[in-house]
């Protein structure tokens, strides 16, 4: 009984911390975080991204933590502000490509990751982008996914 009364008071403790600090004591998708842990001393990301992420309420600087190109000629990056919040960048055809916000490129926050080294990244429409050092998997609303393979450079 007494182990019993620690374990439920240590666990309301934690919990209590965790809320009181504004988290969840439940992460929704496990294995899933966002990305204190990878804080990154990458170069900068590119002055769209910057610019992007000013919008979106990034902290500081913007730092490319992974950059691929697909088959399809797209290049993804993944970004970092300073407080380890994570970003999602595209454009099609290109880093060079002509780059025009929400035709060309999409800019996604909320960016999640895990252990695998997979960036996970939700559009309004419901499409979700999965990113890995090997391959770009869009899952698109209706559920139908379009794999593309990375590429070398």
């Amino acid at each position: 009984m007494v182990i019993a009364t620690a374990v439920l008071t240590v666990g309301g403790l934690v919990t209590g911390y965790l809320l009181s600090r504004g988290r969840e004591p439940h992460n929704p998708e496990p294995g899933i975080s966002q990305g204190p842990s990878l804080l990154t001393t990458g170069p900068l990301c590119r002055p769209e991204t910057q610019a992007m992420g000013e919008k979106a309420g990034a902290v500081g600087e913007l730092r490319q933590v992974l950059r691929v190109r697909t088959e399809s000629r797209t290049v993804v990056w993944i970004c970092q502000d300073e407080a380890a919040n994570l970003y999602y960048h595209a454009n099609k055809g290109g880093g060079e490509a002509k780059w025009v916000e929400n035709k060309t490129a999409l800019f996604l926050a909320g960016v999640r990751h895990n252990d695998a080294g997979e960036f996970w990244a939700a559009a309004e429409d419901g499409a979700i982008f999965v990113v890995t050092a090997d391959k770009l998997i869009i899952t698109h609303e209706d559920g139908r996914a379009e794999e593309q393979d990375v590429v070398p450079e």
